[in-house]
């Protein structure tokens, strides 16, 4: 079986509290560990999507209208539908670990770095369609 699910490829995830919200896969563990013996990815995605923004908006109207809020989750292969996109993450990828996921302050850190990467990212203009809501 071809192995599609990579490091920087967009997914969707389909299962919990986050289902119908894209992200973005950090780390893939295609054999399982032994905690978690089922194939799995941690994920770092969007769960509240920037705001529309309109040219007669003030400045400081559009930074708070460009907020996002991240979520970073391990989650298994069944629980995510993959898509054509994919995304560089350098940046994301130094923050979240497997590590990050004992203790909640090293999670705190984590989606904050997270946080300003994403937040430059759409500032930039890159990547528009994952800063926009899945339209159903």
């Amino acid at each position: 079986m071809a192995r599609f699910i990579k490091g920087g490829k967009v997914v969707i995830v389909l299962q919990g509290r986050y289902a119908g919200k894209k992200a973005v896969i950090v780390k893939n563990f295609d054999e399982g560990t032994k905690e978690r013996p089922y194939p799995h990815a941690i994920v770092a995605g969007i769960e509240r999507y920037p705001l529309k923004v309109t040219k007669t908006m003030t400045q400081r109207k559009v930074a708070a209208r460009s907020h996002v809020k991240p979520f970073i989750k391990v989650v298994n292969y069944a629980h995510l539908m993959p898509t054509r996109y994919s995304l560089e993450l350098e940046e994301i990828k130094s923050a979240v670990s497997a590590e990050t996921f004992m203790e909640p302050t090293q999670r705190a850190v984590a989606k904050k770095a997270v946080r300003a990467s994403l937040e430059k990212r759409y500032v930039a203009g890159k990547n528009k369609w994952f800063f926009t809501k899945l339209r159903f």
